[in-house]
């Protein structure tokens, strides 16, 4: 039996942010949708927008009383990811704690991802 895998998890600070982004918001959202676009110094980055429903394909996850939605071709890149919202005095921003992340750029706005493997997965079910 293949264990079940949680594609992302919210801390409480990336909750929290969804809830004021989506409260703020001048239109009905009914959760935060991310992704991966190829791009940047590092080969990709992280995509976020408003989502106003689920895309067909899409997995959606309900963590800590909000709802993300994760584009399909960025499910193997953001499989067990942890989804945090940090602030510093400089920056607020949020964060992908990715076990699948090789390294990323100096800037921070671009990473590496390798995709998970779906036979190691079933592997150490």
């Amino acid at each position: 039996m293949l264990k079940s895998f949680k594609v992302l998890s919210l801390t409480d600070a990336a909750a929290d942010r969804i809830k004021a982004i989506i409260a703020d918001a001048d239109k009905p959202i009914a959760g935060l949708r991310v992704g991966v676009k190829n791009g940047g110094c590092a080969g990709m980055s992280y995509t976020m927008e408003y989502a106003e429903g689920r895309n067909p394909g899409e997995d959606m996850v309900e963590d800590r009383g909000v709802t993300v939605f994760v584009d399909p071709k960025a499910l193997l890149f953001l499989l067990g990811t942890e989804m945090d919202f940090k602030t510093t005095k400089l920056s607020s921003q949020f964060v992908f704690n990715n076990p699948n992340q090789t390294s990323s750029c100096g800037c921070g706005e671009s990473v590496a991802i390798t995709p998970a493997n779906p036979e190691a997965l079933r592997a150490s079910a």
